[in-house]
């Protein structure tokens, strides 16, 4: 039995840039509803087989496994569901299936190959060296000498978003890790392409190295909101 989890790719499954497991011969695909796919917070478990009445038992096989598990979260596990969530989902997937949506996900992996080249330029070495999908992994704590979370609140002051990630190998703490972690789907959403990724990098760059001085990182603040004010929400 092969299991796969593509939460944080299922949107660029859907559109087109990353590789669907199924084709590769998993029977059970789990994903959440949100980040690249867009929609609101929630899970899905894709299965491949026979669906039958999950009332009754069935043996347990290859075949049945989307009835065997039908059988073991409902409802036993799992009830009461949230009518409006479910409709958010809908959206969601219909949105996944238009055109602008493979668009979407080409420009999420673009402007997240420029950012990571334009933050590497800045001094930030990244633990992959660059990035073939939405996700960039920086060492702040090699580059910088401070720990992700100084580098996550000093950010979160000036209005840029992401969150404290450990490294490989990370001789830090898991909540003072090394690392920080950002993508591109929010941004890309909001209308950002590749000519954007450096203005981007400049900012994180002066944020971490003015983080103790209030005033910068209200200039930059200021900044940032006047750059967000003219794009779509």
């Amino acid at each position: 039995l092969l299991m796969a989890d593509m939460a944080h790719i299922a949107g660029l499954i859907a559109g087109g840039v990353a590789k669907n497991p199924f084709d590769y011969g998993f029977h059970v695909i789990t994903t959440t509803t949100h980040k690249t796919l867009r929609g609101p917070r929630g899970g899905l478990i894709l299965s491949k087989g026979i669906v039958s009445n999950p009332l009754r038992a069935p043996e347990k096989t290859i075949e049945n496994i989307p009835t065997l598990i039908d059988r073991s979260i409902f409802p036993g596990m799992q009830g009461g569901p949230h009518m409006h969530t479910i409709a958010a989902k809908a959206v969601a997937f219909h949105e996944a299936l238009q055109p602008e949506f493979r668009q979407y996900a080409q420009q999420v992996v673009k402007n997240a190959a420029v950012l990571a080249d334009e933050m590497q330029q800045r001094g930030f070495q990244l633990v992959t060296g660059g990035t073939s999908n939405h996700l960039i992994l920086a060492d702040v704590y090699n580059s910088f000498g401070i720990d992700g979370k100084q580098a996550e609140v000093a950010l979160d002051k000036i209005g840029l978003t992401l969150n404290a990630n450990s490294v490989p190998d990370d001789p830090l703490p898991p909540f003072k890790p090394s690392g920080i972690r950002l993508g591109t789907p929010a941004m890309t959403t909001r209308g950002l392409v590749e000519s954007d990724m450096a203005q981007i990098a400049d900012w994180m760059l002066r944020a971490i190295q003015g983080r103790d001085d209030a005033e910068k990182l209200s200039t930059l603040r200021s900044e940032v909101a006047l750059f967000c004010s003219r794009l779509a929400i």
